[in-house]
């Protein structure tokens, strides 16, 4: 099982500077890439504080710059947020810029908040981004494209320049649903998933539904992947474990504002709401506990067939320890599943 490190961008206060945010998660980055780690995965979320990255691809770009080893994983890319023959050719230049070490992670969406500031009405997400994959796929693969649907009408073209990978870089779907999973992952695609708050029965049904799909593509299924994303940390004691289950849980008060709830954001800066889920509900969805801990509770992973697992660490916890966490996880958990 690889290992890879979700460079989620928390920005707590205008007052510490997007350029410092920056600046600490590309540190994260070329720590890792010295520490083993497989990959780093970078989300797309604009107008908003938590998450907070509006240009994935440029950022892509400046970590390969930096670093040597890492695969780029976009997780993920917002595709009804962008027009496709402008964001194919993107594509294609950051794939050559990060030297083919980038992965497209693709999404329909989830802030409501968001998407509509945007002028995508939530409701039409999920007919935007289906149609918008065919037009990416087919502009990535294919000379001289034309379309004509519901959201895409034009006449013949061809995105330059053309892509160094056949097809361009390989595409990872972000989906929940078990159902969802088995129906793209039968399609050929790899998955990219998480239970968020959702039980240990709902992960091991959607890695059930993951294998079911590779199963049945036989020798086509050969090369698919599964990358399971959960909240995570390592630290020492138990004690230090509590301080940061208790910054997660402020932590979520903002995120389920935007991912569930009404969307009261100030200014760009997401409103702190009360929680229904109590701080010991939330100890069971995320993985925060100490490196045995951690290695026992990764190991299930293992055997559902999980092939990346991505550790998001940034939840407000500060610089300095985060970086221990990395230390940590290469030294006493990696290690474990190698």
């Amino acid at each position: 099982m690889k290992f890879a490190i979700q460079l989620s961008a928390d920005y707590p206060s205008k007052d510490y500077g997007g350029d410092r945010v920056y600046q600490d998660m590309l540190e994260q980055a070329v720590l890792a890439d010295k520490l083993g780690f497989e990959s780093v995965l970078i989300t797309e979320h604009h107008l908003i504080n938590c998450l907070m990255m509006p240009a994935p691809l440029q950022f892509a770009v400046k970590i390969a710059a930096h670093t040597r080893n890492l695969n780029i994983v976009t997780a993920v890319v917002v595709l009804p947020l962008h027009d496709m023959r402008v964001f194919a050719g993107e594509i294609v230049v950051a794939d050559i810029f990060t030297d083919q070490r980038l992965l497209l992670g693709v999404g329909r969406g989830a802030y409501k908040y968001e998407l509509e500031r945007l002028g995508v009405p939530i409701a039409e997400t999920q007919e935007r981004f289906d149609e918008a994959l065919e037009v990416l796929q087919a502009l990535l693969s294919e000379e001289e494209v034309s379309w004509d649907g519901r959201y895409y009408s034009f006449e013949p073209l061809t995105i330059m320049p053309r892509p160094v990978r056949r097809g361009g870089p390989p595409m990872l779907m972000a989906v929940m649903n078990p159902d969802y999973i088995y129906h793209h992952a039968k399609r050929g695609m790899h998955i990219l998933t998480t239970p968020l708050a959702g039980t240990q029965e709902l992960l091991q049904q959607q890695a059930s539904a993951f294998r079911r799909a590779k199963d049945e593509r036989s020798d086509k299924g050969a090369d698919l992947t599964l990358t399971l994303s959960r909240v995570g940390f390592v630290a020492g004691n138990d004690r230090a474990c509590r301080a940061h289950l208790e910054t997660a849980y402020a932590y979520y008060s903002r995120f389920d504002n935007v991912f569930t709830g009404p969307g009261i954001v100030d200014a760009g800066m997401i409103r702190p709401l009360p929680r229904n889920q109590t701080i010991d509900e939330l100890a069971q969805n995320i993985l925060i506990c100490t490196p045995a801990e951690m290695v026992d509770r990764l190991a299930p992973c293992v055997e559902m067939g999980v092939d990346r697992m991505v550790l998001n660490i940034n939840f407000g916890i500060s610089q300095a320890q985060t970086l221990e966490c990395i230390q940590c996880l290469s030294e006493q958990v990696m290690p474990q599943f190698t």
